[in-house]
Formats: structure tokens, sequence, C-alpha cells
């Protein structure tokens, strides 16, 4: 498998991660959740161990959407997770939770 490591001595990474904002209607409608998990489960099995999401993503869905996916592979993955951007209630970006500089 082509796979580069991160940094001087990190993991070992396929080099495309799979990108799982739009599984949760950051980028137009929600996708089916079993379409999702299974998105999720191929690409793993064809060698992606990056997944990425943000607890922003659908207000966490696509967190306990991934975790679902990745129920007895989660040694196969390794996950970006970013976290402190703030949604309205109707999916608009407000602000980020963190310090401010």
């Amino acid at each position: 498998m082509n796979v580069r490591v991160l940094g001087k001595s990190g993991p070992p990474v396929f080099p495309i991660a799979l990108g799982c904002a739009a599984m949760s209607g950051l980028r137009g409608p929600v996708m089916d959740d079993s379409e999702s998990i299974a998105t999720i489960q191929e690409a793993i099995e064809r060698g992606v161990n990056v997944i990425d999401t943000a607890d922003f993503y659908g207000g966490g869905h696509n967190e306990l959407l991934i975790a679902q996916a990745i129920k007895g592979r989660r040694e196969k993955v390794l996950l970006s997770d970013k976290f402190g951007g703030l949604r309205s209630p109707d999916g608009g970006f407000v602000g980020i939770d963190g310090p401010q500089r």
C-alpha cells in the first residue's frame, strides 16, 4: 500500500483522507446514514486510514456516525477532529469557541 509518514516519525497514513462533512449536511442535504457508514467502511477497506470530522458537522451527528462506522475497525484509522467552530441553529458559522488573539 502506498503510505506516507507524518512528520519525522509519525504514523503511516494513506495519501488521501476521507472528509465526512457532507455526510452530516455541512455541504447540502444530510446523506443517508447507512450510505455514509458504508462509504466510510469501504474507504477503510481500500486503505484510507485518516477520517476527518468536526464536532460542529451536524451538531455532533458526524462524530456519532463515524463511531458507528468504525466500530470493530478502530485500530485501522486515525481520526482528525476539528473543534471550536460555532454554528447557529440554521447551520451558519457564527464564530470560534477558543482563545481570541
